[in-house]
């Protein structure tokens, strides 16, 4: 992978991901050359600049669902291209969450702890970027964007019809750890209080001087899909697991339970969250 200042998306080669979305450019080049065009030329019809279709074609960008549907018009591809869109929407993610993200993006239901950063789902623009900006090893510019872009697709599980029922459970020491500054910390407590006020979101704080908790084996997710089978996620250093065997995931699903009885309740938390945001 590139340093902070390379061009080059980090693309997990290992699992195939990488290569297959140098093979999507290359489809989109043939089809280019065989409608006749020059890359300015397509840039123009889809309304995107030469850079970037030069940046796809030679698979260092990773196409958005919708310039991929322009660009299957505008090179009368047939629909080719648009085939492709699911494979080439799991290279936005990070090899080890691309299961969890397809469970994520389908799920009935979602709970989460969080202990370290805000859950994905719930992070706003500013606070996700500047939580890639501060990866390690350091992402190139271009990775941070599809992350960034990838990480709020994902907010569609607040208005999916019908909602899923979604909880979080939330240390008191997240809220807290100024990500990216104060304004953007204050930027990401107004959002949690627009999501809490959902009916099919809760939102709970766990405070710090809880003298028991159940919840210091680390963050974990467990999601319910729509089969009714329900899983389990954990994640550290870049490494991401999911739990299918239904006897682990009894055992997170009887902690999370605890968890959540030893935090505040959803009115208070959001009572809570709005004291911090008027502290900053």
């Amino acid at each position: 992978m590139a340093g902070a200042t390379g061009r080059r998306p980090e693309l997990p080669d290992g699992d195939g991901t990488g290569g297959f979305i140098r093979s999507f450019g290359k489809q989109v080049q043939l089809f280019r050359d065989r409608a006749g065009l020059t890359q300015p030329e397509l840039g123009q019809r889809v309304r995107y600049g030469e850079d970037l279709i030069s940046s796809v074609e030679q698979g260092r960008r990773i196409p958005r669902p919708d310039l991929i549907e322009k660009l299957d018009r505008a090179l009368d591809a047939h629909g080719v291209l648009c085939a492709m869109k699911d494979e080439v929407a799991k290279a936005r993610y990070p090899a080890f969450f691309q299961d969890a993200a397809k469970i994520e993006a389908e799920a009935v239901e979602l709970h989460a702890y969080d202990c370290h950063v805000l859950k994905g789902i719930l992070q706003t623009e500013e606070y996700a970027r500047a939580v890639f900006t501060m990866w390690r090893p350091f992402l190139d510019d271009d990775t941070v964007e599809q992350r960034v872009a990838a990480r709020m697709a994902r907010q569609q599980i607040f208005s999916r019809n019908p909602a899923p029922l979604v909880s979080f459970v939330i240390e008191e020491a997240v809220l807290r750890r100024m990500i990216g500054g104060r304004a953007v910390m204050d930027g990401q407590m107004e959002w949690l209080l627009h999501i809490g006020q959902k009916r099919t979101v809760d939102i709970q704080v766990m405070p710090m001087g809880r003298g028991e908790h159940a919840g210091l084996g680390g963050p974990f997710t467990l999601m319910v899909d729509r089969e009714q089978q329900r899983v389990a996620y954990t994640e550290v250093q870049g490494n991401g697991r999911l739990y299918m065997d239904q006897r682990r995931v009894r055992e997170l699903e009887s902690t999370y339970g605890i968890i959540r009885a030893q935090a505040l309740t959803p009115r208070e938390s959001l009572t809570f969250i709005e004291k911090l945001r008027s502290e900053l």
